[in-house]
């Protein structure tokens, strides 16, 4: 525990860093816009009906869209939760902030852009879950999820009222927060950035007792890729272990009872059981009654057809479940939105206040027979983005412009007035929100993802990605490179590395990779020693989703691999 005057000094410190690398400048205070910036955790551009409507009808979040402009080429720099709150918050890659993936604890000593709004003037708050940190810096107001938190009568760490739980739903209360905050202790003498950033729909996909009857009695249209056989990839795509069938678990996930699974001998996958106790047990005696009317039913049909159900029968059930239970989770999100954006509208706050909708990542709808995220592969690599900002972006505009996670923090800064930390690597939105877009430059965007081997088994990789092209590569264990043609293969199913017809875009595309590895300064060296320091926490099974004997049985091949080359 740092003393009194070791805290003072820090803070310091940190308030001069601050003041020293940022200026405002251009905006009068008087005109400084408000900042609500709302982000949802896994919530795929498949599941927005303002980019497709095959799956759910979202008119809420696609009232932004018809305000404002939605970004088609969206994305993120490291597609995993925690990685890409902390690319978002410090405008910096994965590898510079030091938040590479889930299991590392996040560096507080970096400086984020709501510390800077703060010291600029703004009134700062954030209601929902952050995923790392119980004690955010920058913040005026705070209540947040502790970690990844719970949908049903969740717990909350606060800035000012310590630890509390509320009955409810997560969804719900976390948008009952952000407006109470709104109506009652935002200071309207200051211009104010709020965060507004859901659980929803993070697995395991409770969906609010009103939408049970609805969605689980719903179908939805499979993927043209539900069943790919991963042949034409690199090997990562096979070894992954994210397929709906073969790893989502029965109980834990598709919600079929624990003493059904008992009677008709169905095994276990994963923390099955332990997961759905966990869910089950903190539900009210009343919620537990909603729960069972609608998936007592979802059970009965269930015990008729499993003893014949072949392992495509399987895939096909499992594929539907997932998307009851996912989608009913985005209904309730769609929902708050509409309740926010109606406070702004009768409350005068719309006319100067930027708002934004995104995800901290993509996520996979049964493409590739996957759920989750994590590869470079477009369901999980793109991100939905809407942003409004009445006056200033044209109503129902587009983008394909090539913008990232990387970006928020200088588009905010800058909106504000405030020039950016030095260090910071993302480009502000301004001038394609705005119509300039001759004065954004960005032909290409850098990835790097790193938590492996760990949970769902997707294998380490950095890339470049254009509008037309992804040069991959795989580093660990096996050393392999992947191309895809975006335009030619839209659905990703062929790597084209080796095909002689791409010769020359390879070339190119192998020194432009070099060069925003320069640019983004990432390099080999840097990947080994987040590499060893991983390694030797999954050795003594201390990595979230992987025992050590299986961490251990990788290191060994690894080693044997690199003996070979």
């Amino acid at each position: 525990m740092k003393s009194l005057k070791e805290f003072l000094l820090f803070s310091v410190i940190i308030a001069f860093a601050i003041s020293c690398s940022t200026k405002t400048t251009k905006v009068h205070p008087a005109e400084r816009p408000n900042i609500i910036f709302i982000m949802s955790d896994d919530h795929a551009y498949q599941a927005i009906s303002a980019y497709d409507n095959r799956l759910i009808h979202t008119p809420n979040i696609d009232r932004l869209a018809e305000m404002g402009m939605l970004f088609t080429n969206a994305s993120v720099t490291n597609s995993i939760c925690a990685p890409s709150r902390a690319t978002i918050l410090t405008g910096k890659h994965s590898h510079l902030n030091g938040k590479v993936d889930n299991h590392f604890e996040f560096d507080t000593t970096n400086i984020t852009f709501p510390q800077i709004l703060q010291e600029a003037g703004y009134q700062t708050s954030l209601f929902g879950k952050l995923h790392f940190g119980n004690n955010p810096k920058g913040f005026d107001q705070f209540k947040i999820l502790p970690g990844q938190g719970a949908y049903y009568n969740p717990e909350f760490i606060t800035k000012h009222d310590g630890d509390i739980v509320v009955e409810g739903y997560a969804t719900d209360i976390i948008t009952d927060m952000t407006l109470d905050w709104l109506d009652k202790e935002r200071d309207k003498e200051k211009p104010f950035m709020l965060m507004y950033w859901h659980k929803a729909p993070h697995r395991p996909w409770l969906m609010a007792e009103r939408h049970l009857e609805d969605f689980t009695s719903r179908t939805f249209p499979e993927p043209e890729t539900l069943f790919d056989d991963y042949s034409d990839r690199a090997s990562p795509a096979a070894e992954a272990e994210m397929n709906i069938l073969h790893h989502m678990s029965w109980a834990g996930d598709h919600k079929v009872f624990p003493e059904l699974m008992d009677e008709l001998s169905i095994p276990e996958i994963g923390y099955d059981i332990a997961r759905y106790i966990s869910f089950y047990d903190r539900l009210t005696e009343s919620q537990k009654e909603s729960f069972m009317n609608a998936y007592g039913k979802v059970n009965e049909e269930f015990a008729k057809a499993y003893p014949t159900m072949t392992d495509e029968d399987k895939m096909r059930w499992k594929y539907q479940r997932y998307m009851q239970d996912y989608l009913g989770t985005i209904q309730a999100v769609d929902e708050n939105m509409g309740r926010l954006l109606d406070y702004l509208e009768a409350n005068d706050l719309m006319e100067n206040t930027i708002i934004v909708y995104t995800s901290d990542q993509g996520f996979y709808l049964g493409e590739h027979g996957w759920y989750d995220k994590r590869f470079i592969y477009d369901e999980s690599f793109k991100t939905p983005l809407l942003i409004a900002w009445p006056g200033k972006v044209k109503p129902g505009s587009r983008s394909d412009e090539l913008v990232q996670n990387l970006d928020f923090a200088q588009t905010f800064l800058e909106a504000a007035g405030i020039e950016a930390p030095l260090d910071m690597q993302g480009e502000s939105l301004i001038p394609i929100l705005t119509g300039k877009e001759d004065q954004w430059t960005r032909d290409a965007v850098y990835y790097h993802y790193y938590e492996y081997p760990a949970e769902h088994m997707v294998n380490r990789h950095y890339a470049i990605v254009t509008k037309d092209y992804k040069l991959v590569h795989y580093y660990y264990v096996e050393d392999q490179w992947e191309l895809l043609d975006r335009k030619k293969d839209p659905l990703e199913l062929k790597n084209f590395y080796n095909d002689s017809e791409y010769a020359e875009i390879r070339a190119d595309l192998h020194q432009r990779l070099e060069d925003l590895r320069i640019k983004y300064k990432d390099n080999t060296a840097i990947s080994q020693r987040y590499i060893d320091e991983f390694m030797e926490d999954a050795a003594a099974g201390k990595v979230w989703g992987i025992s050590k004997e299986k961490a251990n049985e990788i290191i060994q091949r690894r080693e044997s691999v690199m003996r070979d080359r």
